[in-house]
């Protein structure tokens, strides 16, 4: 009977103390920014990133753009927002961030960083480019990789003497590459397919927007093969004198298995 009376007082007490809580309700956010001008605001969260305690930095940021949205720093707070969103791996609300820059400033003199870092943010190679399953390589999203190059490109057309130019330029570079490379590996999978209006689509896409990528002999050597099955003899024959004056000594070698000419072609059983 005892220990029957004691469970039910202990029960009690719980039950007061869960009450107590839903009273009082859930603890106070802590607000660092209370009582600080603008100017405070900034150098306390600079404080901090020396600390790269980036949740408490977000915190006091994202109170900085709700108190002061017309202050002079302002511009200051969603670069050094979208910053501290980047190294607490919240990539899309630092690309959001980034975004709300460039509408709200297009003029502030840290446009080419914000188009730099978004760039950068979306720079992600994500394994796109090791080898791969033919079942599953149409599947890859290359889609943020094609944004960051033309984030990049943006941000070198427009600051060309920008600090951030050569390693634009660079990563541009990388990026143009490897999606070209990742778009013929694509088409060479339509060729196996017997999709030649796919596989022709995908080597246009390269020559068209990446014609300074290494793989064009490649994408011009994929589009013969395509017009060739597809019938479309002429094309092939003017794609061939494209490919003749480009690559005189064409890097890339074929061997003939037999008499069908279209064979010749499919560099892909290589």
């Amino acid at each position: 009977m005892f220990k029957y009376r004691l469970k039910i007082i202990l029960i009690l007490i719980i039950t007061s103390l869960i009450s107590s809580c839903a009273i009082f309700g859930d603890p106070t956010e802590v607000d660092e920014t209370t009582g600080l001008s603008d100017y405070e605001v900034l150098e306390k969260a600079k404080a901090v990133e020396l600390a790269k305690d980036w949740s408490r930095v977000i915190a006091i940021y994202e109170k900085a753009e709700q108190k002061f949205p017309n202050s002079k720093l302002s511009p200051q707070f969603k670069l050094n927002l979208a910053y501290a969103y980047k190294e607490f791996y919240r990539e899309e609300e630092a690309i959001a961030m980034l975004d709300k820059f460039i509408r709200a400033h297009p003029n502030h003199p840290a446009l080419d960083y914000a188009y730099y870092l978004k760039g950068v943010i979306l720079f992600r190679d994500r394994g796109f480019f090791k080898e791969i399953t033919l079942q599953d390589i149409s599947d890859r999203d290359i889609s943020k990789l094609e944004q960051s190059f033309q984030a990049l490109k943006i941000m070198v057309e427009q600051f060309p003497s920008s600090e951030y130019f050569n390693d634009a330029t660079n990563r541009m570079t990388y990026l143009m590459n490897k999606i070209a490379e990742r778009e013929l590996y694509v088409a060479r999978f339509y060729m196996r397919k017997k999709a030649y209006l796919a596989a022709l689509n995908r080597a246009k896409y390269v020559l068209e927007v990446y014609p300074e990528s290494v793989h064009q002999e490649e994408a011009l050597i994929i589009q013969i093969s395509a017009y060739k099955n597809l019938g479309l003899d002429d094309l092939a024959i003017d794609t061939k004198r494209v490919l003749d004056l480009n690559y005189p000594n064409q890097s890339i070698t074929y061997s003939k298995k037999d008499d069908d000419e279209k064979k010749w072609w499919e560099i892909w059983d290589f």
